[in-house]
């Protein structure tokens, strides 16, 4: 048990994490190689193959707890074995992070009313339809059609929409200084945390294999977004960045980007709220078909 190294993700690590993800899927947003990269650089989360099966481990002074691992399903539950036990040798309780229903369905399964789970409302992911986003087509969605057909109306042939390419990343990357300016990430640590998340995805775009894209006024970016393909039918974007005094830029880039980039995908993942209001009401306003629940296990009372 102790001669398993954990390990932060490095770049040379991204094959055989991908691997796992790509052959055992969840259409929550965690798991893809650029988030687990980008995320590990903000949160003590390590990695490790344990029975076959790849576990994540997060630990800091206070808190020792699990992710549901990826892999064959006689070696997720051999890894959740070692995972128990190894909780058991530190002497802490065992718990595990962000498992979906179905990742609880297994552990019930294997472990009838041993554990619970309490799901995290502002870790759920939403799930929309990509021609929904792309066409915003029905009564539900009028109001964000409207907020299209203004911004067209108001550039006119001023605007472009373009994919992140190496030529043009390094100008995203100048958009994204001046937008930790004006919203004063230096004083949130949130804030902080997301936007150096944002400026090395941007930095290490083509290592990650991410795609994007770029919106602009009169040749200046006003806004981009970033993402990947999760599974096979569902792409999450994970970043998107608009400058908040050009009207219309956030539904714009939000529509074009699934219009160019994810349309081979029936899904489009655009991750949780965190709790914070108005992004919830944002979320929820696009009218997610479905939520990704995911929650936190622990044990029950003996």
């Amino acid at each position: 048990m102790d001669d398993i190294q954990f390990k932060r993700a490095e770049l040379e690590d991204k094959d055989i994490i991908s691997h796992y993800f790509k052959h055992h899927t969840s259409r929550s947003c965690e798991r893809t190689f650029a988030n687990v990269y980008l995320w590990s650089r903000q949160y003590p989360v390590k990695w490790a193959i344990v029975e076959n099966a790849l576990v994540f481990k997060s630990e800091d002074e206070e808190n020792l707890s699990f992710a549901y691992p990826a892999g064959k399903t006689e070696d997720v539950r051999k890894a959740i074995e070692w995972q128990m036990e190894f909780c058991k040798k530190r002497g802490v309780p065992f718990q595990m992070y962000n498992l979906t229903p179905e990742h609880f369905a297994q552990l019930e399964e294997w472990y009838p009313e041993r554990f619970q789970i309490e799901y995290d409302r502002d870790s759920a992911d939403y799930v929309y339809e990509s021609e929904k986003l792309a066409t915003l087509s029905g009564k539900k969605l009028h109001s964000k059609r409207n907020h299209i057909n203004k911004f067209k109306a108001l550039y006119g042939d001023r605007w472009s929409y373009e994919a992140i390419t190496p030529e043009n990343a390094e100008e995203c990357f100048q958009m994204a200084l001046k937008w930790r300016e004006q919203n004063g990430c230096e004083d949130d640590p949130q804030k902080r945390g997301e936007i150096c998340v944002t400026m090395n995805a941007l930095r290490l775009f083509q290592e990650l294999e991410l795609t994007g894209g770029v919106l602009r006024i009169d040749g200046e970016v006003v806004a981009f977004t970033i993402g990947e393909p999760i599974c096979s039918d569902t792409f999450v974007v994970h970043i998107e960045k608009a400058f908040a005094d050009v009207e219309g830029a956030y539904p714009m880039i939000n529509q074009q980007f699934v219009e160019h980039e994810c349309m081979d995908y029936p899904y489009v993942n655009r991750e949780e709220d965190t709790g914070a209001e108005g992004l919830r009401k944002a979320k929820l306003s696009y009218r997610p078909v479905f939520m990704v629940e995911k929650g936190r296990v622990t044990e029950k009372d003996a």
